[in-house]
């Protein structure tokens, strides 16, 4: 008979992926303007992409940016409580297009801080985002159950009008798409400027 052990559970050191969604539908303006970039892209890995690598900055999409910009500046005021000398800016931004049995590679987001997806059109019965832990395992035993703990990768429905936060060095992908509707994201990097560190702890940066 197994005797049974007292134990518990302390999540150490979790990566932060953070959820919400846009509080309103898009306008009749801003997804013209989808339609029309996806017009003008480029091939992808698996998919297609905009070639206008800075679309939050144009005309059309001026309100759903500041509407971004306050779900970046809650991550960073309430997750990562970085002191408000640091402050976030959203450098390139893009769009994806995605089709039933095109996929997007795995990757991550060098050369910026937090990056992000808005989700355009997405349906959570078929769409998802899936995550990636990229450490070295000395061994690798055979898993009878998977959970939060010993997983390499994790995945999220994602539907049309959540926007999804996270570190840019954490990998991640869409696999292969399934169900008929063209699944459409908006993606973005961030990075920072203001003053970086302490003065006195001499790690300080200054970024104008």
């Amino acid at each position: 008979m197994n005797k049974k052990v007292n134990s518990r559970i302390e999540i150490l050191f979790p990566v932060p992926v953070y959820f919400s969604s846009l509080e309103r539908k898009m306008s009749k303006e801003e997804l013209n303007f989808v339609k029309k970039c996806k017009s003008d892209v480029y091939k992808n890995e698996g998919n297609i992409t905009s070639n206008n690598t800075y679309v939050l900055e144009e005309k059309y999409f001026k309100n759903l940016k500041q509407e971004i910009l306050l779900k970046i500046k809650d991550y960073f005021k309430n997750i990562l409580c970085i002191k408000d000398s640091t402050e976030p800016f959203i450098t390139q931004s893009w769009l994806n297009y995605t089709e039933k049995n095109q996929f997007h590679h795995k990757h991550q987001h060098p050369n910026s801080f937090i990056s992000g997806v808005f989700y355009i059109n997405s349906n959570k019965e078929f769409d998802k985002i899936k995550f990636f832990k990229e450490d070295y395992k000395t061994i690798k035993p055979e898993v009878t159950n998977w959970n939060l703990y010993n997983s390499e990768s994790w995945w999220f429905p994602v539907e049309t009008g959540d926007i999804v936060l996270f570190p840019s060095s954490l990998s991640h992908c869409v696999e292969v798409k399934e169900g008929d509707n063209t699944r459409i994201s908006l993606a973005f990097n961030t990075f920072v400027k203001g003053c970086v560190g302490n003065n006195k702890k001499l790690t300080e940066l200054l970024f104008k």
